[in-house]
């Protein structure tokens, strides 16, 4: 590859210096794309519920470049406007808010509690919706025509096919979740800020941790993935900075199955 090409190439998918959020990141998928932000380049604010585990994971970020935790219970009434406040404090823009924080709940049909709905399409769905919203003033003050501010939506390849687990309220979240990008990114195009959603397919992470974390049903969950293999921390990353750079600011709308071939392939 030519110099004049490599140079082309950084810049295509170059994201340094540009702000960004991840809900959820200290662990799991969140985490990925949290690291993959700090090791960019990127300035990142991580939320998580739990303090202690959102401060150890900025603490470990920060030593690829700058991660700041801001521990918070999204599903709690004013935590998307006290975010706002907070990163209002020290940042006049944002250029990437990324919806990762999510929760699962699985029972047999017959057993599956109402509540679970209330719970799973709260954080999953309602606080992607306030947040997303309350982060327009500084998404728009990062927005231009030719750079625009950046939503990123965390689905699942759950809400593109009906799922083997009795995970309904979870399923149906995400589903919903990619609806809700759809309506956003149609309303904010006109405003130069994309939405675009990530649906993935099996990665480590604490919701996958029962099924995961033994050995023989991890090799038949890799069997069932056309690719053969559970996803990898850069799978996820790498889509992340495609569509927060450059090289994704045509693309909003969008859902992107990031699952080795399941949505496509398998059902």
């Amino acid at each position: 590859m030519s110099a004049s090409s490599q140079a082309s190439g950084t810049h295509l998918f170059g994201i340094a210096g540009k702000v960004a959020v991840v809900t959820g990141g200290s662990r799991g998928i969140g985490a990925m794309i949290a690291r993959g932000l700090v090791q960019a380049g990127c300035r990142v604010y991580i939320t998580a519920r739990k303090a202690e585990a959102c401060d150890a994971t900025a603490a470990e970020l920060s030593a690829f470049g700058e991660c700041i935790s801001v521990p918070l219970d999204l599903a709690a009434p004013g935590s998307a406007a006290e975010l706002v406040r907070r990163l209002g404090e020290r940042e006049d823009r944002l250029h990437i808010l990324v919806n990762n924080a999510g929760s699962s709940w699985g029972a047999p049909l017959e057993e599956y509690p109402i509540e679970a709905f209330d719970k799973v399409l709260s954080i999953n769905v309602k606080a992607v919706f306030e947040l997303t919203v309350s982060c327009l003033p500084l998404l728009r003050a990062a927005a231009t025509p030719d750079d625009p501010g950046r939503v990123i939506n965390i689905g699942s390849v759950d809400g593109l096919g009906v799922p083997a687990l009795e995970t309904y309220a979870y399923s149906t979240s995400k589903a919903g979740v990619h609806m809700l990008t759809r309506h956003l990114a149609s309303t904010l195009a006109a405003e130069a800020i994309t939405v675009n959603a990530i649906a993935p397919g099996p990665f480590d992470s604490k919701m996958m941790a029962f099924a995961l974390d033994d050995p023989q049903t991890r090799a038949v969950i890799a069997q069932n993935v056309p690719l053969r293999r559970i996803g990898e921390p850069d799978d996820m990353a790498g889509v992340t900075i495609f569509l927060a750079s450059r090289a994704g600011s045509y693309l909003t709308g969008a859902v992107i199955p990031v699952d080795g071939g399941i949505a496509s392939l398998r059902r």
